[in-house]
């Protein structure tokens, strides 16, 4: 089922009653494909849990309609939009085994959606065995790791078999290593169920490794949409190439003359098309490739080795951050004892932004 947000607004009323509210998300229009996994990425108050709750329909929009396929659910109350939500804290009832806190949505089915207790266990058995926690069913919520509670959350979300599955930062309380296993755990899932979901989270490395498209979101807004690797290479502005990436875009002060990019005093690369003047220069860390006689000059501060790569920290006076950060094959490892390095950069991994709005120039063939 697809999911259409048309001129999505919501406005939250002043504490106290005085002042203008505040506006947490504006006039967001976008469609979620059927069948996709959407994940909505960006900073902490930019609004992507508000969003999240309007959809389900835990908030009601000021302003805009959304819609369910072709039905508009904006007036429709949670319980009949056929959602499932997996929240942050996964929200399970501590006194109930596995088992009833999965089928405990189906004993609210009413009328014709009424389940059988038989009914009941052979929905449960199966969510159960697609989230693989069968060998749980008869624990209690406190026996469970942090990621077998969130597992218990997904079946518990997909038991009544949604229409849509909407998920709140699902993975923001487990550690390192159950991040990764339980992210990879939810692609499974969503690619044997093919339901369409909605996946909120800050963390851009597991946006752009879960999800088949990405909403980057900044104060209510949406500042870009698409498939990841689009995204990152193809960013829209300032914002969304410095949030993307690890380790993250290198952005420096910069200007144009005659379809040059200058760089302190290097000029570093041909930008045809982009009108004279300052300008700020990103160019991700696989964007440099070491050589000796290249027009970049930085001064190096340490190599780090990281297998089959390397990172070259260097400083350069240019460059909004304190060190540089260059990721170059390790067969290209710098010689002992330099204390300058040079580059030439990759035009497709360099991108030129407006310096008062962020907003992208663009040059040759990405023009």
């Amino acid at each position: 089922m697809k999911v259409v947000l048309q001129g999505l607004t919501k406005k939250f009323p002043p504490r106290g009653g005085k002042g203008e509210g505040v506006v947490a998300v504006k006039d967001f229009t976008f469609e979620i494909p059927d069948g996709k996994l959407v994940a909505l990425l960006g900073p902490s108050g930019c609004g992507k849990s508000t969003m999240l709750n309007m959809i389900c329909g835990l908030e009601k929009p000021t302003e805009g309609r959304i819609f369910f396929g072709d039905d508009d659910v904006t007036e429709i109350s949670p319980e009949l939009r056929g959602v499932g939500m997996v929240f942050q804290n996964y929200a399970l009832y501590p006194h109930m085994s596995v088992y009833n806190n999965i089928i405990f949505p189906l004993g609210n089915l009413k009328g014709e959606e009424k389940m059988t207790k038989e009914q009941m266990k052979e929905r449960a058995d199966k969510v159960a065995g697609l989230v693989q926690i069968r060998e749980l069913l008869e624990r209690k919520p406190k026996e469970l790791s942090g990621g077998q509670q969130q597992r218990v959350a997904i079946a518990r979300a997909l038991v009544k078999t949604p229409r849509l599955l909407l998920m709140d930062e699902p993975l923001s309380n487990l550690d390192a290593r159950l991040r990764l296993q339980t992210r990879e755990e939810i692609r499974r899932i969503q690619r044997e169920t093919g339901v369409t979901t909605v996946f909120v989270t800050h963390d851009q490395e597991e946006a752009m490794s879960i999800s088949d498209m990405i909403v980057v979101m900044k104060d209510g807004e949406l500042h870009q949409f698409g498939k990841p690797q689009e995204v990152y290479d193809d960013p829209a502005n300032l914002f969304v190439a410095k949030f993307l990436g690890t380790p993250a875009i290198n952005v420096f002060d910069a200007e144009v003359k005659g379809g040059k990019l200058i760089i302190g005093e290097d000029t570093v690369l041909d930008v045809p098309g982009v009108r004279d003047g300052k300008v700020v220069a990103g160019i991700r860390p696989e964007g440099f490739i070491y050589d000796p006689a290249g027009p970049l000059r930085c001064e190096l501060d340490r190599v780090e080795v990281m297998g089959r790569d390397i990172s070259i920290v260097s400083k350069n006076a240019a460059c909004e951050a304190p060190v540089v950060r260059s990721i170059i094959d390790s067969d290209e490892r710098p010689e002992d004892g330099l204390k300058t390095v040079s580059f030439r950069l990759r035009p497709g991994k360099v991108h030129v932004f407006e310096p008062e709005t962020g907003e992208r120039l663009r040059f040759g063939k990405g023009k």
